[in-house]
C-alpha cells in the first residue's frame, strides 16, 4: 500500500487543500490532517454547513470526532462509499494510500459540482430521458432478433447443436432420409414402445440358428462366476488374477 501512494498526488492535494482552506498543513502532510480540523474547514467550504462544529484538537475522542464528522460530510457531498477511507486509515497511519485517493475523489466531485479543482477528473452527469408511454408501450411488441422469432419465424424443425444430418438426393437413388420426429427404440420410448429386453451397449449376444440344432443359450440365468443366482453365492472364489492348484487324484 506504501508504495502505491503518489508523492506527486500529495503536491497537489496539498497546493488545493491550502489554497481553499487558506491554512497550511505543515511539512508532514498526513499528520498535518490527522487532527481532522483543516478536513472539516475544506468540506464547510464547499459545502457551507456541512459540519456544523469543528473540535479543537485537545484530546484524540475530537481528532477522531472531527475525523468522522468529515467523512459523513463527504458522504452527503456526493463522494461514493467505496471511495471513502476509515478513521484509523489517518489517524493511526495504517493506509495513507486510500487517504489519498479519498482526497482525489473529493475533488473530482467538487470540479463535478463547478468549482475550480485542478486535480481529478469530472465526472459524467446524469442525463435522463422520458420517453411518452405510447412509445414504451409499442416497443413491447417487439422482439429482437436475439431473443428468437422475427416476423413469425420460429425454430421449428430445428436438430439440435451437434446433430448429424442425412443428405438425400432423389437423383441417386438413395435410401429416404431418416424421419427426425420419430424417435428409434434405441433412445428410449416412442408411442407406448420400451427398452425392455434391451441388453446393455457392448454385452455379447449369443447367435441361436435352429437348423444347425445349436443349444438356446438361456440370457436370463446369471452364472456363478458372475455374482449369485437364487441363492448361489462366490464363497470359496478366488480373487481375478490368482494362480490355482491343479490336482489330479491319481497322481496323489
Amino acid at each position: 500500500l506504501a508504495q502505491k501512494y503518489d508523492p506527486q498526488r500529495e503536491r497537489e492535494l496539498r497546493a488545493w487543500i491550502e489554497g481553499t482552506t487558506g491554512r497550511r498543513i505543515g511539512d508532514n502532510f498526513m499528520d498535518g490532517l490527522k487532527d481532522g480540523v483543516i478536513l472539516c474547514e475544506l468540506i464547510n467550504k464547499l459545502q457551507p454547513g456541512s459540519v456544523p462544529k469543528v473540535n479543537e484538537p485537545g484530546q484524540n475522542w475530537h481528532k477522531l470526532e472531527n475525523i468522522g464528522n468529515f467523512l459523513r460530510a463527504i458522504t452527503r457531498y456526493g463522494v461514493k462509499p467505496h471511495d471513502i477511507f476509515e478513521a484509523n486509515d489517518l489517524f493511526e497511519n495504517t493506509n495513507h494510500t486510500q487517504v489519498q485517493s479519498t482526497l482525489i475523489a473529493l475533488a473530482s466531485q467538487a470540479k463535478t459540482k463547478g468549482n475550480n479543482v485542478g486535480l481529478g477528473v469530472k465526472y459524467a452527469e446524469k442525463q435522463q430521458r422520458r420517453f411518452h408511454p405510447e412509445k414504451l408501450r409499442e416497443g413491447r411488441n417487439i422482439i429482437g432478433l436475439q431473443m428468437g422469432t422475427n416476423k413469425f419465424a420460429s425454430q421449428q424443425g430445428m436438430t439440435a447443436y451437434g446433430t448429424r444430418r442425412h443428405l438425400y438426393d432423389p437423383k441417386l437413388g438413395t435410401d429416404q432420409p431418416l424421419d427426425q420426429a420419430t424417435i428409434s427404440l434405441q433412445m428410449g420410448t416412442n408411442k407406448g414402445a420400451s427398452q425392455a429386453g434391451m441388453t446393455a451397449p457392448g454385452t455379447k449376444r449369443q447367435i441361436f440358428e435352429p437348423a444347425l440344432g445349436m443349444e438356446h443359450c438361456d440370457t436370463m440365468t446369471i452364472g456363478l462366476q458372475m455374482g449369485s443366482n437364487k441363492g448361489a453365492s462366490q464363497q470359496g472364489m478366488t480373487v481375478y488374477g490368482l494362480p490355482r492348484q491343479v490336482y489330479d487324484p491319481k497322481y496323489c
